[in-house]
């Protein structure tokens, strides 16, 4: 294998691009992902905070530790991982984490893989999604994309900006990919405006460090109010209001995180005020 160290996003050519690792190595190591050459794009990638604009370099912990930055999103980081993954991990790799479904994750021939089936819809699902589950009923792990989400982040990419929400798309027959990141395209910057008040609430297994079952961004700017949800559907996951909640459609065995995301969203705005 390969490894490239490009100084510049002229020099951009091909191969899996990699920056904390925190991701791409576990999937390299359990031949998921397969890679020729792996591009190292710490010196590419822009770190820190200037503005409202934020570098897809930046580390979780330096997110965490930064007053300057929204509280829904300090908090999504804080509860993200440990210490010792937070100071590895960076935002872009962060929005782009694959799926931990372990259908997925024991490369079943499922639809993501370019099976037939998905495999968690008729076997052991009680993790996975009550939201856009018809194709694939993975949950999408990433509080920090649920959090930017809600406080409507815009992404700039090495070919173009777009909303965070614009992102992400759910897979379908035609399509089965979980981003409309195209090959060699780069995430580079993240903006956010800062809201009135915003917070970030999840629910674990375990009480830190662990994926989310529910978590729950919400944000309050004079427009109204955000509500974006992680852990629940195969994309980070935008509500109209705290009523679309009831329109979720779960498994048998995941019906329990409607009532953790009903509590939660009315908990994170009695918090905004």
């Amino acid at each position: 294998m390969e490894l490239l160290r490009p100084s510049s996003v002229d020099e951009l050519d091909g191969g899996l691009f990699i920056h904390g690792g925190t991701e791409v190595v576990p999937l390299l190591r359990d031949g998921i992902v397969r890679a020729e050459t792996l591009v190292d794009v710490r010196g590419v990638v822009p770190r820190g905070v200037t503005g409202g604009r934020i570098g897809a370099g930046t580390t979780l912990a330096e997110l965490e530790a930064d007053a300057r930055v929204p509280d829904a999103l300090r908090e999504a980081c804080r509860l993200a991982a440990s210490p010792q993954l937070r100071n590895m991990s960076s935002l872009g790799g962060n929005l782009l984490q694959s799926t931990r479904c372990w259908y997925w994750r024991l490369k079943f021939p499922c639809r993501l893989h370019d099976g037939e089936r998905c495999h968690a819809a008729d076997g052991e699902h009680r993790e996975h999604a009550i939201f856009g589950n018809d194709y694939c009923a993975s949950a999408h792990p990433s509080d920090v994309a649920a959090a930017l989400l809600a406080l409507d982040g815009r992404v700039r990419t090495t070919r173009r900006e777009i909303a965070l929400a614009e992102l992400y798309r759910l897979p379908d027959e035609a399509d089965r990919r979980m981003t409309t990141l195209e090959p060699g395209e780069l995430i580079l910057e993240v903006e956010v405006q800062p809201p009135a008040a915003s917070t970030y609430l999840k629910a674990m297994d375990r009480k830190r460090w662990s994926f989310p079952q529910v978590g729950v961004a919400a944000a309050r700017t004079g427009g109204g109010t955000r509500i974006a949800l992680a852990g629940v559907a195969p994309v980070p996951w935008l509500l109209d209001g705290p009523e679309d909640v009831e329109r979720a459609t779960p498994l048998p065995r995941t019906a329990w995180k409607v009532d953790v995301a009903r509590a939660l969203v009315r908990r994170a705005l009695a918090e905004l005020g």
